[in-house]
């Protein structure tokens, strides 16, 4: 059993708790590590229609007994019970509501009391570094993710059955049962098109071109990929004075390599790939490890239109950092420019300066100049995660 970093913050803290994450995360098993007193699983058919048919029936089953804490599992399946459940928390203060959910889309769309003042929020993703004392077996990373049963099965043809199903699983029950977009199979196609667009800045029109749908329908999609927790934008660090220099475009990424590697039925960390893959799985660990750790981290892109890239630009707890991804930890001079170009331009004399790192692959560590080479996860223990 791993511990997740995020337990004891949902354990200790007295109010309710929303836990979101993407799907097979482990959200059910840390909740019910928890042994809440009475669990309601809305994923299971007959206890949906049982509640969704007769809302009076979720508060009897509440009050039936003298429960401390009850959780209720795929929440988003049926919003309208926070308005119950904000009922039940403001009569009887000593009552602790643990829900869970794969998608905020829907909460957010419907106009769901999210019970201010009485909900936290917490985000679940994949396996960390650190949750593994930064010891992640990192070609089990590349190939089949990060997701707990992935990561920790031997077996690599349950690996691989896992990972296959998770696209076909997310299309049916995430899109179209919590009828997240009208039309599937302009979102199929859209989901198609993007998985071979991982670290690469996208082009709306010419993705929409690609997908054979409308322009307008492409942030959209993207914004149902974000509220389920599937993928990600990372949109350019601007600032006044350079701006127009800077490329405006998106870069994206999916939340987990052994996802990805299932849409695409290739899980080798072949030459070919695992420059992309490994960018795609230091994105995943830094979004993550500021979820377990529960701080706030604003991620950006970085490339000029004359073609000077870093790979990401932090914003984490008032500092700046500039983050190279490279797969060898032998470097030329000439792949750190991009992070010598950013720190001259952004951080002129007289002006804090950020922190410069290239997250490797390797174990050697060294130090140019200003910048540290380091093993990605010696680097993000370094930085705080």
């Amino acid at each position: 059993m791993i511990t997740r970093i995020i337990a004891p913050e949902i354990i200790k803290t007295k109010k309710s708790v929303l836990l979101l994450g993407p799907r097979q995360v482990g959200k059910t098993t840390l909740i019910s590590g928890i042994k809440p007193d009475l669990e309601i699983n809305l994923s299971d058919e007959l206890e949906f229609l049982k509640y969704s048919g007769l809302p009076s029936a979720f508060r009897e089953a509440v009050e039936s007994e003298n429960y401390k804490s009850v959780y209720i599992d795929e929440i988003q399946r049926l919003p309208k019970l926070l308005n119950t459940i904000q009922a039940i928390v403001d009569k009887n203060k000593s009552i602790k509501f643990y829900l869970t959910g794969s998608s905020a889309r829907k909460l957010k769309r419907g106009g769901a009391n999210l019970l201010p003042g009485r909900l936290v929020n917490f985000n679940l993703g994949p396996l960390v570094a650190k949750e593994l004392n930064y010891s992640m077996d990192v070609k089990r990373a590349l190939e089949y993710g990060t997701l707990p049963d992935p990561y920790l099965l031997n077996s690599e043809k349950e690996k691989k059955l896992i990972l296959r199903s998770y696209a076909a699983n997310y299309l049916k029950e995430e899109i179209k049962a919590e009828s997240l977009t009208r039309n599937l199979d302009s979102f199929a196609r859209f989901f198609t098109e993007v998985t071979a667009m991982i670290a690469e800045f996208v082009d709306y029109t010419k993705l929409a071109s690609k997908s054979k749908i409308s322009r307008h329908a492409i942030p959209r999609y993207f914004e149902i990929l974000e509220d389920t927790l599937v993928g990600y934008r990372l949109f350019p660090f601007l600032h006044e004075g350079h701006s127009e220099d800077i490329i405006k475009h998106p870069k994206f990424y999916f939340f987990d390599n052994g996802v990805y590697n299932g849409l695409l039925g290739n899980y080798l960390a072949s030459a070919d790939r695992i420059g992309k893959l490994s960018e795609q799985l230091i994105f995943s660990q830094l979004l993550h490890s500021s979820w377990a750790n529960d701080v706030d981290l604003k991620i950006f892109s970085f490339r000029t239109r004359a073609g000077i890239e870093v790979d990401f630009i932090l914003e984490l707890q008032g500092e700046y950092y500039g983050i190279e991804v490279k797969t060898s930890p032998n470097l030329d001079h000439r792949e750190l420019e991009g992070l010598k170009y950013f720190q001259n331009c952004f951080h002129p004399e007289g002006r804090k300066k950020s922190k410069l790192f290239v997250f490797h692959m390797g174990n050697t560590e060294k130090k140019y100049g200003e910048i540290w080479s380091l093993p990605w996860q010696k680097g993000l223990k370094t930085i705080g995660l």
